[in-house]
């Protein structure tokens, strides 16, 4: 569940208050888990409630930005390959808060736009922007990690 908590969080401090918070909650709901489906999914689930609530407590803003920089499409067999799961949390991590929130309900938790519209309280058309602001963040900083860390673009044939 830290996994979970750092996909959400800013760094490694505000995931362990999330992981502490979010244990706290499924020892005080314990009872309520009625064997309808797998613990570790019900787990999941309190933990990236857990999440959104600590969000909605800061009371972000949204912001729409009109002059997105459009970016090259990434290709999937270059750069990622090349990444460890820990440069691409640090990646995801450098994220506004709006942005990741966003991105790990639809990228990784499988929400579709209208259901994190609901959950976030913005409309839909916030959150595909938000979605798509991400995105475009997320490649310019794997362009940027690349040559620092010396990784070599592998070249298509």
């Amino acid at each position: 569940m830290y996994a979970v908590c750092l996909q959400y969080s800013k760094d490694a401090h505000e995931a362990q208050d999330l992981l502490q918070e979010g244990f706290v909650k499924v020892f005080r709901n314990l009872e309520q888990f009625r064997f309808l489906g797998s613990f570790e999914g019900w787990v999941r689930r309190i933990f990236v409630n857990t999440a959104l609530e600590n969000f909605r407590s800061k009371k972000l803003r949204f912001t729409m930005y009109n002059d997105i920089e459009q970016q090259e499409m990434l290709q999937p067999d270059t750069v990622i390959d090349q990444l460890s799961a820990e440069n691409v949390l640090q990646i995801i991590q450098s994220l506004s808060p709006q942005y990741r929130m966003v991105f790990n309900l639809y990228a990784l938790e499988g929400y579709n736009h209208r259901e994190i519209a609901d959950m976030l309280g913005i409309n839909e058309g916030t959150s595909k922007s938000n979605y798509s602001r991400a995105k475009t963040i997320l490649q310019k900083r794997v362009n940027e990690w690349m040559p620092h860390y010396g990784v070599q673009e592998k070249k298509q044939l």
